[in-house]
């Protein structure tokens, strides 16, 4: 399937959410509701003119699709040139595996877009400097990270990323 094909199949974040009723639904929600762009970062956002496709490979129950799918949906909810689509990881592991430096494909992926769907870059599972902490040899700095991180308190570090790739 193509891009455009996939994008196509793809749900909107409201529809990704509602597919459970329960605790996932209610912790997305959460940290959706909790993040707090500065103004600076609402001013870069808001400062995109040309449509961005974001497609998302991402699952409801994956603890980091929870914490990083909000901070896109936030972005989209402030810029109206901002579309997303998320789908499945089953059945779409071929296209996503590239992504992926190991051979599972790893969620949640964001691949972005320009309007005529040229392929600008690529985000997978975590935001850099997150990886960055995870990988240092200090077990007590990434337990506190990823504490924080879970809470979604690294969204600004996710929105970074992204607007690297966007802007």
């Amino acid at each position: 399937m193509d891009i455009n094909g996939l994008f196509k199949t793809g749900v909107s974040f409201d529809e990704f959410v509602n597919q459970d009723t329960d605790a996932y639904k209610e912790k997305t929600l959460q940290i959706l509701d909790k993040i707090d762009f500065t103004e600076e970062e609402e001013e870069k956002i808001k400062s995109i003119d040309e449509n961005i496709n974001v497609l998302i490979c991402a699952e409801m129950w994956c603890p980091d699709c929870m914490i990083n799918v909000p901070v896109i949906e936030k972005m989209r909810l402030l810029n109206d040139f901002i579309n997303i689509s998320i789908v499945e990881k089953e059945g779409n592991e071929e296209f996503f595996k590239k992504y992926s430096p190991e051979e599972n494909v790893k969620i949640p992926t964001f691949v972005f877009y320009d309007s005529e769907f040229n392929e600008i870059g690529s985000i997978v599972e975590h935001p850099r400097q997150v990886k960055q902490i995870l990988s240092e040899n200090n077990q007590p700095k990434r337990i506190v990270a990823m504490r924080k991180y879970r809470k979604g308190e690294y969204a600004s570090y996710t929105l970074n990323d992204v607007l690297e790739i966007i802007l």
